[in-house]
């Protein structure tokens, strides 16, 4: 990135990097590229990214072959041919494709999307340490970022020497770094380890140290590259409210994060990438809707997969299988296959028994989990004392359980039994574990704080004095 001669503070930064197909990155002064407005810290031209993608050591041989064979070959239709090998030997893998926003001062600009989406690449360029294919990046103040973990640190090094170290290359004075090193070693919260070697801390200790290095030295834009998931719950609360001070204080951020709930509240919009394109760029609420709708898009197809190819795959299923289990879906209330929900939106879980032989009034049930396991709501016919049925060798018996998804936000599998009785702890016909995953969206307003809502009923009066005790 370059920087005016002067005029401008120790430190302050105010360039353009132009980048064009086949040539040299070039760098330049902003004067040559065309200013960018006062109120606009970073603007993102038509910035491309691309990687060859060679497969082998023996297709790099015989790229070098054909190259030298077209040099020596005549004949223009030969030559095409060449080249059509040649690409085949080195396919291009586009990481972004024609990116193009721009971020105003003091704004937040929160970045999601699947993995692979290409987040962790725009930053990159964005903070000058990866250069485009084509396009162009004009930022204007200093930049400090938070990318791989450590990056930028040396292990042999202390931690204060790593301080002097990064702050330098931000282009703070000696001077500058000592009035700041209290306020960095204070935030850090890192101790004596302060003056012993990298190498000797943990993952979370090096974050805290990097942190408050890249947050202390008062940058105009701040870069977050999913760091913060490495602290404890301690270190990010303080991070995030150190991050909303400095928003507030007018310092433009570019943070890129897999929480949706963190891209609402810390952000004032939102960019979702997908494979290497952006796809959306607006308000953070609806971004964020909309990457949980992909997700469970996501989840919906990997679990239609995973039913249909059952007997491809190992699933946890057990039982005498005298009853099996030919179709399990969720649907909405519309009776449509879903996998997304709202909070309090109604469910429908549909199952169907297939008999082997006659059963005198067979039990189907279900039990729903969270990503960690644990139990968060079960239910079966013979709970809820449904009239008895006796179906045939041969027949089906259809369940349907509908009910409100008073679920918090996440991830949820369920799973399935068949059995005799109240309980399948002495046996079960058929038992599927997590046959299938959905999703509960976080809707715009905060109902209820956990992982499951009960029903309340809400009282309030306002007691006079003579009704106190």
């Amino acid at each position: 990135m370059g920087s005016f001669a002067g005029g401008f503070p120790r430190g302050f930064s105010f360039g353009v990097r132009v980048f064009h197909e086949n040539q040299t990155p070039v760098c330049g002064s902003l004067m040559s590229a065309g200013a960018l407005c006062e109120d606009v810290v970073i603007r993102v031209e038509n910035v491309r990214k691309r990687y060859l993608t060679w497969g082998s050591t023996f297709n790099v041989a015989r790229y070098a072959a054909l190259c030298c064979a077209r040099g020596l070959v005549p004949g223009r239709r030969f030559c095409e041919r060449l080249d059509e090998w040649k690409q085949a030997l080195r396919p291009d893998f586009h990481a972004l494709e024609d990116i193009s926003f721009q971020v105003a001062r003091g704004e937040c600009v929160g970045i999601i999307g699947l993995n692979g989406a290409g987040k962790s690449t725009l930053l990159q360029i964005i903070a000058g340490t990866l250069t485009p294919t084509v396009g162009r990046v004009l930022s204007k103040g200093r930049i400090a970022a938070l990318l791989e973990l450590g990056s930028g640190f040396h292990t042999e090094f202390t931690g204060r020497e790593n301080v002097y170290l990064n702050a330098t290359i931000l282009g703070l004075s000696k001077d500058e770094i000592d009035q700041r090193m209290e306020a960095i070693e204070a935030f850090a919260e890192i101790g004596d380890f302060l003056d012993k070697p990298l190498k000797t801390y943990s993952s979370g200790m090096v974050l805290r140290l990097a942190f408050s290095v890249a947050t202390q030295v008062e940058p105009d834009i701040l870069i977050v590259d999913e760091a913060l998931s490495v602290g404890d719950a301690y270190f990010q609360h303080k991070s995030m409210r150190h991050m909303r001070e400095l928003r507030d204080r007018g310092v433009s951020m570019m943070f890129v994060s897999h929480t949706g709930e963190v891209i609402k509240t810390l952000c004032d919009r939102a960019l979702l990438l997908h494979r290497g394109r952006l796809m959306l760029d607006g308000h953070p609420g609806t971004v964020v809707d909309y990457y949980h709708g992909m997700l469970a898009q996501k989840d919906m197809d990997e679990s239609v997969r995973a039913i249909s190819s059952a007997r491809e795959r190992r699933l946890v299923r057990t039982g005498t299988r005298q009853a099996e289990f030919c179709e399990v879906e969720m649907l909405n209330a519309q009776g449509r296959p879903q996998r997304a929900f709202h909070m309090g939106e109604k469910g429908v879980l549909r199952c169907v028994v297939r008999l082997r032989e006659k059963l005198e009034n067979p039990t189907v049930g279900f039990i729903i989990r969270d990503r960690f396991g644990n139990s968060i709501f079960g239910t079966n016919t013979h709970i809820h004392e449904l009239p008895p049925v006796h179906p045939e060798a041969g027949e089906e018996v259809e369940v349907r359980f509908e009910m409100p998804l008073n679920l918090g936000y996440g991830h949820y599998a369920v799973s399935v039994s068949a059995h005799a009785g109240a309980t399948h702890y002495e046996g079960h016909y058929d038992w599927i574990d997590q046959i299938l995953v959905f999703q509960i969206l976080q809707g715009d307003k905060h109902l209820f704080v956990g992982t499951s809502a009960l029903p309340v009923n809400l009282a309030r009066r306002v007691l006079s004095p003579s009704h106190l005790p």
